[in-house]
């Protein structure tokens, strides 16, 4: 039996986990003592469960999917693996029993700092679904220790401060040192020729090494039973602490090498606005994607001798392109570790890598200075090379003498190494996130790649998990969908549709009325214990939450706010529906316009909020430090959701979605997935 289910047992679990984590009895643990010792319960039954997939694997020998991303921005894991163990119901009772709170509990849990956007949030429900499914799977990713950064909002202005999410540690993960890898950086590669097997041998030789640890995180199936891994890598010296450096005196050179290898796991897109910040992100990169490619390798060669068929039990889909050095480390292990010739080798990476480009914007499609990217990776640059000349011969082939080809086309190009032609190049599938995407990508973008190689390329629509962003996020509403139509939706979206026939119910209009007023109640004791702003749970909540860039267009929307405000000043007589404006967003920390646009919020929301002529009428509200966990909050309670960016800049977009599963109608451009939802 699942212990989770035998409440007795689960009870005496958590007294247990108390005791021995902390010595102390449950009246004496706090909080946060109470959350670890709850996960560290839930985890052992996860375990048993992560033994015996993993057992399943060995036995069944499945295609490996390895989403490669920089980015898996989780939330919380209590809740959401309760979700899918179906056992948040009964461990909510034995909690109730033992005097605590499960949302109380749940709220001591930080979100795992392990993203940042959309990109990151999708990598987290594709984990979800690939689970849920039964498709096997590995996430690969980074273990950083200070995420991005934590908002805070001082004066108005967004302000940076390390999100330290690991200070009490994560009960879920599990360190997994006998996996470790090692990553060279820099050097100089030797080239030897073999006179007896005739081949030319490459050898990087006065590099700098760090070692990569895995850190294994549970992604857990919906009612299966099975259990994926996301796998992120922590970065240690190779040799850790200089004893002789630091007996005479030389106390800074004595932890060199540790400091060097911290910093490429501290946090998520350093900075770049320098050179340092430019080389400290691509070390991230390929640090990752080194240990996940040697990782694969490995697992395949313990079942398998021929290494030319590595493509049928692996697959490696790079999430964007800050992953897209896996094709060149892939040729580097086949070609200088595993014996195997250039066309040989070429074949088996171009049956394995596959890339999915999630935007068109200038900034996002990589591309790397040639000094920086040949000084840290030498031999990547050799290959990368080579791949590029072979390429450009075959422009020349298909379009001879045609040099404005390959300036548009060739991967090395103007001093600059491109990584996503690179993945283009290399990959068996090159997917866009939305329809409208996609067609942007072969018409305009990408058209020269398009026409050279049109089977490559193909459409995936984002998506969602509905088991986070309803059942977990909104359970008034899931609850209240399931006793209509059952609960085949918690696994088969579509079967919402079966909500239709009660459209135009009166009584079932007013029962989701009623939902989303508890709700809106929920976020107003949210929004007045975090920013001290009442707001009336009766006005319109109209809500944009999002990354904040320029052509997301946060601007335009507090722009039409303070139109609002100053028509209401002119005409205090009219007839208005109150408005609570509610937004949420980070900016990166280099990006100036971006923090402008948060203060221009904040400073339109003291002039708004303080202004008692208005009567309430208008309210506006910014969010500090929007995350997953708050975002399931701020998604059941919406009323409108903004979703204006400029038309054929977003991608998909994946937050009109989760808005629209929880009943909130879009307001939006013509762009992304609105498209097809429209």
């Amino acid at each position: 039996m699942n212990k989770l289910l035998d409440k007795e047992a689960f009870k005496e679990q958590v007294k247990e986990n108390v005791k021995t984590l902390y010595r102390k009895t449950m009246k004496e643990a706090t909080k946060q003592q109470i959350f670890q010792a709850v996960a560290y319960a839930v985890k052992d039954t996860i375990i048993d469960n992560w033994l015996a997939t993993q057992q399943q694997f060995d036995q069944d020998d499945p295609k490996m999917v390895y989403y490669m991303s920089m980015e898996f921005l989780m939330g919380r894991a209590l809740g959401n693996n309760l979700i899918n163990l179906c056992a948040y119901k009964q461990v909510k009772e034995a909690l109730d029993e033992m005097g605590f709170d499960l949302n109380v509990i749940e709220d001591q849990e930080p979100d795992a700092a392990l993203g940042n956007g959309g990109l990151g949030r999708l990598a987290a429900c594709f984990l979800d679904s690939l689970a849920t499914l039964g498709y096997s799977a590995y996430g690969c990713g980074i273990r950083y220790r200070y995420g991005m950064f934590k908002q805070k909002i001082e004066d108005g202005y967004q302000v940076e401060v390390p999100d330290n999410w690991l200070k009490d540690g994560n009960p879920f993960e599990l360190r997994r040192p006998e996996y470790a890898k090692e990553v060279k950086f820099g050097g100089y590669v030797r080239v030897e020729y073999d006179e007896k097997t005739k081949r030319t041998h490459f050898i990087q030789e006065g590099y700098q090494s760090v070692r990569a640890i895995p850190y294994d995180i549970p992604i857990v199936g919906y009612n299966n039973n099975m259990v994926n891994t996301l796998r992120v890598w922590d970065a240690e010296a190779i040799n850790d602490f200089q004893l002789d450096s630091f007996d005479k005196g030389d106390y800074q050179k004595a932890v060199e090498q540790e400091n060097l290898a911290r910093n490429i796991v501290e946090v998520l897109y350093p900075n770049d606005n320098h050179y340092a910040g430019k080389e400290l992100r691509l070390k991230q990169q390929y640090f990752f994607i080194s240990a996940s490619v040697q990782a694969a390798i490995a697992k395949y060669k313990k079942k398998h001798s021929d290494i030319r068929k590595f493509y049928e039990k692996a697959t490696f889909q790079m999430n964007d392109t800050h992953p897209t050095v896996a094709v060149a480390e892939l040729m580097r292990i086949l070609l200088d570790e595993e014996g195997l010739e250039w066309d040989e080798a070429w074949d088996v990476t171009t049956k394995t890598v596959a890339y999915t480009n999630h935007t068109i914007m200038a900034e996002a499609l990589e591309k790397w200075p040639i000094e920086l990217f040949s000084r840290l990776l030498p031999r990547i640059y050799q290959i990368i090379e080579e791949i590029d000349r072979r390429f450009v011969e075959q422009i020349q082939v298909k379009y001879p003498g045609n040099q404005e080809k390959i300036a548009k086309m060739a991967i090395i190009y103007n001093g600059q190494v491109r990584m996503a032609h690179l993945a283009i190049v290399a990959g068996y599938s090159v997917n866009g996130v939305a329809r409208l995407h996609t067609e942007i990508l072969e018409k305009q973008e990408l058209k020269d790649f398009y026409e050279m190689f049109p089977e490559k390329f193909n459409n995936k629509t984002n998506g969602i998990t509905q088991r986070r962003f309803l059942l977990h996020g909104n359970p008034l509403l899931a609850d209240w969908v399931t006793a209509h139509i059952g609960d085949e939706w918690i696994t088969d979206l579509p079967q919402i549709g079966k909500m239709k026939i009660y459209a135009d119910d009166k009584k079932a209009q007013q029962e989701f009325m009623n939902i989303k007023y508890q709700n809106k109640l929920r976020l107003a004791k949210y929004i007045k214990e975090h920013n001290g702003i009442d707001v009336d749970p009766r006005s319109i909540f109209d809500v944009q939450v999002k990354r904040l860039h320029e052509y997301k267009r946060q601007l335009l929307n507090i722009l039409h706010v303070m139109y609002l405000y100053n028509t209401i000043k002119d005409h205090p007589e009219m007839d208005f529906y109150p408005r609570t404006f509610i937004f949420g967003a980070k900016a990166a920390a280099g990006y100036r316009r971006a923090k402008l646009t948060i203060k221009l919020i904040n400073s339109v929301a003291d002039v708004v909020n303080n202004d008692e002529s208005i009567k309430g009428k208008l309210k506006v509200v910014f969010i500090e430090d929007y995350r997953v966990s708050n975002a399931e909050i701020i998604f059941a309670a919406s009323d409108v959701s903004e979703q204006i960016s400029t038309a054929s800049k977003e991608a998909s977009g994946t937050g009109n979605m989760k808005f629209m599963l929880n009943g909130a109608p879009t307001l939006g451009t013509m762009d992304g997935a609105n498209v097809e939802i429209v």
